[in-house]
């Protein structure tokens, strides 16, 4: 592995770090506070080609590889966390999953749409019952004619109020267990589709997070993806790159808290001196440097491993794990190091303290990602 980057990833680095610094982080409070979906950087990014950034060329998309996918996703989210979370589901839980396991048909249908950003990407595994076990969902899809009628619901869905294209799982088989579960690619505009409650929450404001509803949905034959019973493995191997996306997410964070701490504490005066010369703070701020760089390794380890074509199971997992823990640790030094005005809305650290909570919930819990981990090593 090499780890020095690339020209080219240099290059599309730079350029995201200078559209995020212009155009993303300069609402990124307002956002958040409105609980407002960030439409306007969403069309800019469409054109920038990062919508599609992991969508194949002949599909309209840049066709980059994984490693460059997570150094824009950390450059987003280094600016606005819930620009990059849309942005991550958007390319690694609903483009990528047509992208390995899509029809012909399907793939020329759907990812120059995501590739171009006329329809947002969603991914509708989550259930009121079914988190993190998967296997107990309850959402049902029979097929009739040339259709499967589909019933239940969807919760936690980033995105949930604004996609118009998401990945849905449903039991087609009821005896079958895990294997009994189906993949569908389903439209918003479908009959029987709604959105239902959004959710108020701590954190990650402007991503938009909702329940989807189903009532006797109507989803074309041809849109189901992959096999009759895929729909567990492609929900596992889905969520194994979602992981690096959300790994790539906390660094980010993590990253901006580290930014506004060494900025603040060089600023700040106290006892006659910048509060960066006191050794308490540098300690902070070190370990806070250290934890970072090891996160942004295993981060780009994972994807670097994806790229080679490896199983990433346990890659991923470290990934997300480590980074998620660095995120919210991070965050929370970052207040201290701001001392009162950290616990104010007067400086971004706090909005940084409540969006690197997530990340070590959604597609996955810390707790799941050691499960994980232990059972690639304990077979």
């Amino acid at each position: 592995m090499i780890l020095e980057l690339s020209e080219q990833q240099k290059m599309i680095r730079n350029m995201v770090r200078e559209f995020a610094e212009k155009e993303v982080r300069p609402r990124a409070a307002e956002l958040d506070e409105k609980e407002e979906y960030p439409h306007a950087a969403l069309e800019r990014m469409a054109e920038l080609g990062i919508l599609g950034v992991i969508i194949p060329q002949e599909y309209g998309g840049a066709g980059l590889d994984n490693v460059t996918y997570s150094i824009i996703i950390e450059e987003i989210s280094r600016a606005c966390a819930s620009t990059g979370v849309v942005t991550s589901v958007h390319n690694s839980l609903t483009a990528w999953p047509i992208i390995k396991y899509g029809t012909e048909e399907q793939k020329k249908k759907y990812l120059p749409i995501l590739a171009r950003g006329e329809k947002i990407g969603a991914f509708g595994g989550t259930e009121p019952n079914a988190g993190s076990d998967l296997g107990a969902m309850q959402t049902t899809a029979v097929l009739k004619g040339d259709h499967y009628i589909i019933n239940g619901s969807k919760t936690f869905i980033t995105s949930g109020p604004k996609a118009g294209i998401i990945i849905v799982f449903a039991v087609t088989d009821k005896e079958a267990g895990p294997k009994g579960i189906s993949a569908f690619i389903v439209e918003k505009e479908f009959k029987g589709f709604s959105v239902g409650s959004i959710f108020e929450k701590i954190g990650i404001n402007a991503s938009l997070t909702s329940e989807l509803l189903f009532k006797d949905m109507e989803v074309p034959r041809e849109n189901l993806l992959g096999k009759e019973g895929d729909g567990f493995k492609i929900a596992l191997a889905t969520l194994d790159g979602g992981r690096i996306g959300i790994a790539s997410q906390a660094v980010g964070i993590a990253q901006a808290a580290l930014d506004e701490s060494i900025q603040y504490s060089m600023q700040r005066q106290q006892f006659g001196k910048p509060i960066a010369k006191f050794q308490a703070i540098q300690w902070m701020i070190s370990e806070m440097a250290t934890k970072i760089e090891a996160s942004r390794l295993l981060v780009r380890y994972a994807a670097y491993q994806k790229d080679a074509g490896q199983r990433i199971s346990k890659e991923a997992a470290m990934a997300k794990l480590f980074a998620a823990e660095t995120a919210s640790w991070c965050a929370d030094r970052a207040i201290q190091v701001h001392g009162g005005y950290g616990y104010t809305k007067e400086y971004p650290v706090e909005r940084l303290f409540r969006d690197a909570r997530i990340t070590g919930i959604y597609e996955g819990t810390s707790e799941v990602m050691k499960m994980v981990i232990a059972g690639s090593l304990l077979r």
